[in-house]
């Protein structure tokens, strides 16, 4: 087992072993990993956090020290635990968070001060942001074009969008935009709510009386169940589709029979088992799926827990090279990591096969999504053409 320190995010002042961080510059590497383990997005979080418990102790023969601390999704915690990973534990390495608004704070302390950052939501880059940071989700173009393709299969002419009234919303609303009107899909009703909304019945009456073809919902976790259930109980009948936030076993338990036949983008972990012999992300997924389920149970499986074990698979790659460069603990590994993020190609892991450059912060391409529907309160993949 890693040496984990698992904490609130006050609490960080009191961790054992954060007061000297001298002993960090030779003998260890530290990563600090802040996520949403309460509040709106713990369904995210919390997978993301247990995934932690396999990955490697070590990397390189140097030992790892991994520090997850909670944001509760909240963009100022998560600058504030980001900040304190830098200066009271001198990070080597930052991860988080689970949803993208604290992920984009997270981005921005990384690359004022210099620090990798692995973002484990989707997120919008800047110049500002894209020299330090890189993303382990999916970006929404690879994920949203096998989903307006399969509307234009099924000719699907008009769809409505309800999304979250922040920026996933946004990255999907303006995906929606921007890939599905040249195939010939006609936006007629746009609607937001927020991530604690207990409530869409307002926005998905009005959906109804523009009666789209379709409706694709951008949300992520349990709260992504909410428009979908409402939809049905509504008396909706066309296909709805979900984005790869939606992509969890949970889904399926908050929306019960309202998931049947959704159309879900998803990350290759969700179904691995059913992947060639050839394909770079079996063996991953297998090996990270295989040991969630074993401790947490039969289809406990998340693309979220993906999200953070493959920041580890990438980190497998990039620090025995930054190793031969700089030690742990000083600008020059940091340094050292940043720049092998970049020289290492083809690196595979769970969610996809990864190949950073320095504009494209993400690096993946189609091998990093499946089609998903529900059938009988299962997961089914469906072919993409």
């Amino acid at each position: 087992m890693n040496k984990l320190i698992f904490s609130a995010a006050a609490a960080l002042l009191a961790l054992p072993g954060l007061a000297a961080p001298a002993a960090a510059q030779s003998n260890e590497i530290v990563i600090g990993i802040t996520t949403s383990t309460t509040g709106p997005a713990a369904a995210l979080g919390i997978p993301e956090r247990n995934a932690v418990e396999f990955v490697p102790t070590e990397i390189g023969g140097v030992k790892l020290k991994v520090i997850v601390l909670d944001d509760a999704g909240d963009p100022t915690n998560a600058t504030t635990n980001a900040r304190r990973f830098i200066t009271e534990a001198k990070a080597d390495v930052i991860m988080g968070s689970a949803t993208t608004p604290p992920t984009v704070a997270v981005s921005t302390v990384a690359n004022e001060a210099g620090v990798p950052h692995f973002g484990l939501a989707p997120m919008p880059f800047t110049p500002a942001r894209e020299k330090w940071s890189v993303d382990m989700p999916q970006p929404i173009p690879i994920m949203g074009k096998v989903l307006y393709a399969h509307m234009k299969k099924n000719n699907i002419k008009t769809v409505g969008y309800i999304g979250y009234s922040d920026s996933y919303g946004d990255l999907w609303f303006n995906d929606l935009k921007a890939q599905g009107g040249p195939l010939g899909l006609q936006l007629v009703a746009e609607e937001r709510f927020a991530r604690p909304d207990t409530s869409v019945t307002g926005q998905v009456l009005k959906l109804l009386s523009a009666n789209p073809d379709a409706i694709l919902i951008g949300a992520s976790g349990t709260a992504a169940a909410l428009p979908q259930s409402t939809l049905r109980d509504r008396g909706y009948k066309g296909l709805i589709y979900q984005t790869h936030g939606a992509a969890s076993m949970d889904f399926i338990r908050i929306a019960g029979k309202a998931a049947e036949g959704v159309i879900m983008s998803s990350g290759p972990v969700m179904a691995p088992e059913g992947q060639p012999d050839t394909a770079l992300t079996k063996k991953p997924g297998l090996a990270l799926n295989t040991a969630y389920e074993a401790k947490y149970g039969p289809n406990s499986r998340s693309q979220f827990a993906g999200h953070s074990y493959d920041a580890f698979e990438v980190l497998k790659r990039v620090i025995p090279v930054a190793l031969k460069e700089a030690k742990p603990g000083t600008p020059e590994f940091r340094e050292a990591i940043r720049k092998a993020l970049i020289s290492e190609k083809e690196i595979a892991a769970s969610q996809g096969v990864y190949n950073f450059t320095e504009k494209d912060r993400y690096g993946l391409d189609d091998r990093s999504r499946i089609l998903l529907t529900v059938k009988d309160g299962k997961y089914v993949v469906l072919p993409e053409d």
